[in-house]
């Protein structure tokens, strides 16, 4: 008995070939308009895309004021000129990012524990969490940062540095701290007490359960909400400029205050979105992982 021999689709060819599987007609024609459709789909958003920029440029270069826009922010010799150093104080950012992120991250997580401590004998504790977190939420950035970078120097406390990058840092560190505990807190609440009580059965302490069982479901589930939290962080870095700390936005401001010419801000705001991107694509790619094994059942 003969066997027609069809062509094979997209994603089975070597396995079917080992097995001997001969897709159905009807397979392939399912593939084959499933491809189709994915071309045509990518076509179309594709022609979307360049009408949409050609409108907004034709839009915008047509503008009565754009000449003098264009002449304001968007100079070539200025942004030549502002790179560098735009470049060399962003480095700043980035160290704050890296020392304030781990702060932020050992902070919150203290804060976290402490709210969520069982027992009478932990009230007082568990009330002066949930006030830090409620006031520093509550606070604006800006005004936390004025009060610590301008404040403190103000007091002339001994011993007490004037140091306008370790008192932004602290500033920063106070506020995403409050953030990142509810997070953490959320993660710790989401864990089903059967987690705690399978733990305690098996002969772990209370505190045993919360740091082999408890914290690490946590953590693992609330991972998404996280980076998005070192995304934030990582822009809002460029406010420790306000106490005189020569970071990247500083740097723009310099030059700006020299020559009048705005392009240094549109250069610096660039180079802090091409570091935010990456930072962004990789908790998407995250998030997307991790609901793919949620739905496998991979994650509990």
């Amino acid at each position: 008995m003969t066997v027609n021999k069809e062509e094979p689709t997209v994603g089975s060819g070597e396995h079917d070939a080992q097995d001997g599987y001969v897709p159905s007609q009807r397979r392939v024609d399912r593939e084959r308009y499933k491809r189709a459709r994915a071309r045509r789909a990518t076509a179309i958003g594709a022609l979307s895309t360049l009408v949409t920029g050609a409108v907004l440029y034709l839009v915008v270069v047509n503008a009565p004021g754009w000449p003098r826009t264009k002449e304001t922010f968007f100079d070539w010799g200025y942004a030549r000129e502002a790179l560098p150093k735009v470049l060399e104080g962003l480095w700043l950012n980035v160290r704050l990012l890296l020392i304030c992120g781990a702060a932020v991250l050992v902070l919150g997580m203290l804060i976290a524990v402490a709210r969520t401590l069982r027992g009478p004998v932990f009230f007082p504790l568990r009330v002066l969490a949930a006030a830090y977190t409620d006031f520093f939420r509550g606070l604006p950035l800006i005004i936390n940062l004025m009060i610590v970078v301008l404040g403190v120097p103000a007091l002339r406390l001994q011993g007490v540095t004037v140091d306008p990058v370790l008192l932004g840092g602290t500033a920063l560190t106070l506020t995403y701290s409050a953030y990142v505990a509810e997070v953490f807190r959320a993660g710790i609440e989401s864990v089903h007490p059967s987690q705690r009580a399978a733990a305690r059965s098996l002969g772990l302490s209370n505190r045993q359960a919360l740091r082999y069982v408890v914290l690490p479901q946590a953590v693992r589930r609330q991972v998404p909400p996280l980076l998005n939290d070192l995304v934030s962080l990582q822009k809002d870095t460029g406010l420790v400029s306000i106490g005189g700390a020569v970071d990247a936005v500083r740097a723009a401001d310099i030059i700006v205050g020299r020559s009048l010419n705005y392009t240094p801000y549109i250069v610096a705001g660039l180079v802090f979105v091409a570091l935010t991107i990456p930072m962004t694509r990789f908790t998407d790619w995250v998030t997307a992982r991790m609901d793919r094994r949620r739905a496998q059942g991979g994650i509990t």
